[in-house]
């Protein structure tokens, strides 16, 4: 029985999703980043900063789904960035280093469960892949 989530075409599109999503928050981060502080009631520092991050983070996701076989190595490291882009988002939302808004507590909350959901599929299709597909 066919699996999806063996699929190398399936991983490479999960790949592809995070790898646009990463480049539109990134710009929006670095864009809006005035607007969004106020909105969210998060630093502009921290709004740029996470900008340049998703920035480089998508440039890099870009390059491992382009790849005719996409490295191990990179799809770890884009596994390991959204689980500690998700555990940093937690701290953010649980801690006392800022004081987001109502938006900004979503916002967060969003980032927590939508990246490990990202991780998840990465880490299942990773380690479902054949020798063969990933070098």
């Amino acid at each position: 029985m066919f699996n999806l989530l063996s699929s190398p075409s399936f991983l490479r599109a999960v790949v592809w999703f995070d790898a646009s999503t990463g480049l539109l928050l990134g710009a929006l981060h670095l864009l809006l980043t005035a607007s969004l502080a106020e909105w969210l009631g998060l630093s502009p520092g921290l709004l740029v900063a996470s900008g340049v991050m998703l920035l480089g983070y998508g440039a890099l996701a870009i390059g491992i789904a382009r790849a005719p076989a996409m490295p191990r190595g990179g799809l770890w490291l884009l596994i390991v960035a959204n689980f500690a882009w998700a555990l940093a988002s937690l701290a953010l939302l649980l801690g006392s280093a800022v004081a987001p808004t109502l938006l900004g507590q979503a916002y967060l909350l969003v980032h927590v469960v939508s990246v490990a959901v990202l991780a998840e599929l990465q880490w299942m299709g990773a380690r479902r892949l054949p020798a063969w597909v990933a070098a």
